[in-house]
């Protein structure tokens, strides 16, 4: 019996990005061993919203950086350029939940937004730039090779 192996043609920079969504994916999946955790020792049953908030927003983040790397992929875009937009964004996403896992091990705030450093609206700007406008050149790069 002979083995085969099957090896998909993807691009380098799809494997990049493809393999951060993996790394979020496990990061989500430790991420609801903590929130159950703290949910079966906490007297209402609950964790804490930024603890919740990080779980969701991991596993939420995961598919989304499999949903990039399929744009990477399909890109009309030189390699460099699309490795640039999608590890951009899946870096934004992996620096959010970081934040968010911050905020839950502190347990100060239900709310970043309450009180919330003078710098946040720089970091705001920088997430809402880097994210949609890194999605943006892959989009168009995908449209322009397969439209």
């Amino acid at each position: 019996m002979t083995l085969q192996t099957h090896t998909a043609l993807i691009h380098k920079d799809t494997s990049v990005v493809l393999f951060l969504a993996g790394v979020i994916f496990v990061w989500a999946l430790v991420l609801g061993v903590w929130k159950w955790q703290r949910m079966s020792t906490s007297a209402d049953g609950l964790a804490h919203p930024y603890i919740d908030i990080a779980h969701r927003s991991a596993l939420l983040y995961s598919f989304a950086a499999g949903l990039i790397s399929a744009f990477v992929q399909f890109s009309r875009w030189p390699d460099a350029v699309n490795l640039s937009a999608g590890v951009t964004i899946v870096v934004l996403f992996m620096a959010t939940i970081a934040n968010y896992v911050r905020l839950g091990i502190q347990g100060r705030t239900d709310n970043q937004m309450r009180n919330a450093p003078p710098n946040m609206r720089i970091l705001l700007a920088i997430l809402i730039i880097g994210e949609i406008g890194g999605f943006c050149v892959l989009l168009t790069g995908f449209a322009a090779a397969q439209l």
